[in-house]
């Protein structure tokens, strides 16, 4: 049996796995699909209410794309099980596009990765919009340098799905020569939608996203929070797990928080500018695209999880993207990075489902695997910042600058 027939067994397996995972434990993995997404199709084919479009929406309005595609289904299938066959079906585009003939090492040994962190995020990786975004995010990375201009509008596609991919196409600006390609593809994409939104009468709405994300207070999961979450399980006086019912989430609250709430946004911003400056300066001075493009995405993507006030277990996901291009460019340089990431993966899916519950009261022991999942994000972070840092520039060029 070839290895390419090995891999696409994986494949299959894998999937049904976490599948299965999502309706356990009465489809706690999957209940933003099974409740909210359900609710929200039912609206839009109702034509009731399209969130987004007739109101402001916590996603970009691509979103209702997957979740009105669920919907349809939904006359043959389950809505769970629609949404779930759904993202089984890009992951295998995706998947097909990374391992082509199944010739390359580099290819298979990140194909394999993939398996591994769905299978180690669990049910919650596939069960959320994050899900849709990541076979779009592998495929446009892979695309970046022979079809830019198809792999910008994936990108491009991505973000107006959810946000983080832009994280992606900004490190495409900086590492890939053909810069008018990827500008101009992710502009025509954004350009369609918004003027698909004004159509339709929401133009008011189309980044109310933005407004929405910049309001949220310290979610419970996010790194800034684990101090919160420290001191709630230690019993400090005022520091507590409160439910916030507009966001459908729960946030930490504590001495101080509000000041914590207010600072998160500018540091986010800064710590993003600076690693895309760090960035621009490596690509200015000769850095290829293997070399650069990886690292710079990896920051920028955690950066991204790191320094943000919100922190859901399906924000996981985006490590995939940045290592699977690792992995097929340098898999020397990222096999340990790739480990950690699926450690990482591991200790989330415990949290989330398994611990929930627990995390929520804030039981001590709970509360410490959420303090080491957390640690390690910091650990990959700066593993890929100094990895930054060491991209190696071209001589003449450093030469040049240097004269």
């Amino acid at each position: 049996m070839s290895r390419r027939a090995v891999v696409w067994i994986a494949f299959v397996l894998v999937h049904a796995v976490v599948l299965w995972l999502g309706f356990t434990d009465d489809r706690a993995a999957s209940w933003d699909v099974d409740q909210l997404y359900r609710w929200w199709a039912g609206l839009a084919l109702t034509g009731e209410a399209t969130p987004g479009i007739t109101s402001d929406w916590i996603y970009p309005v691509l979103a209702q794309v997957p979740i009105l595609a669920a919907g349809l289904l939904a006359a043959l299938l389950d809505y769970t099980l629609a949404w779930a066959l759904i993202v089984t079906a890009l992951d295998a585009v995706g998947f097909a596009i990374l391992i082509g003939r199944g010739r390359s090492r580099g290819r298979l040994l990140a194909g394999w990765f993939w398996l591994a962190a769905i299978l180690s995020l669990g049910g919650v990786g596939m069960f959320r919009l994050d899900a849709v975004t990541v076979p779009l995010a592998v495929a446009g990375c892979l695309w970046l340098v022979g079809r830019p201009w198809l792999g910008s509008a994936l990108l491009a596609v991505a973000t107006w799905i959810k946000v983080w991919p832009a994280a992606l196409l900004a490190a495409a600006l900086v590492a890939v020569r053909r810069r008018l390609a990827i500008a101009g593809a992710a502009a025509a994409v954004s350009g369609a939608v918004a003027m698909a939104v004004f159509l339709s009468g929401g133009g008011e709405h189309l980044f109310g996203f933005v407004g929405d994300q910049a309001t949220r207070g310290l979610q419970i999961e996010a790194p800034v929070s684990t101090v919160y979450m420290v001191m709630a399980a230690a019993g400090v006086p005022g520091a507590a797990v409160v439910y916030d019912p507009d966001l459908i989430t729960f946030q930490v609250d504590g001495p101080g928080v509000d000041g914590v709430v207010s600072v998160m946004t500018p540091v986010l911003i800064t710590g993003i500018l600076a690693v895309a400056v760090l960035g621009a300066l490596k690509a200015w001075r000769g850095a290829t695209f293997a070399a650069l493009f990886p690292a710079l995405a990896a920051a920028l993507v955690l950066g991204f999880i790191v320094l943000n006030k919100v922190g859901s277990p399906q924000y996981m996901t985006w490590l995939v993207a940045p290592v699977v291009v690792g992995l097929v460019l340098d898999r020397r340089r990222w096999w340990a990075p790739a480990g950690l990431t699926l450690g990482i993966l591991a200790l989330t899916q415990l949290i989330f489902p398994f611990a929930y519950d627990a995390v929520l009261v804030a039981a001590p022991a709970a509360v410490a695997l959420l303090a080491v999942r957390n640690v390690l994000l910091l650990a990959l972070f700066a593993w890929v910042v100094v990895r930054l840092v060491r991209v190696r520039v071209r001589p003449a060029v450093r030469a040049r600058v240097t004269e």
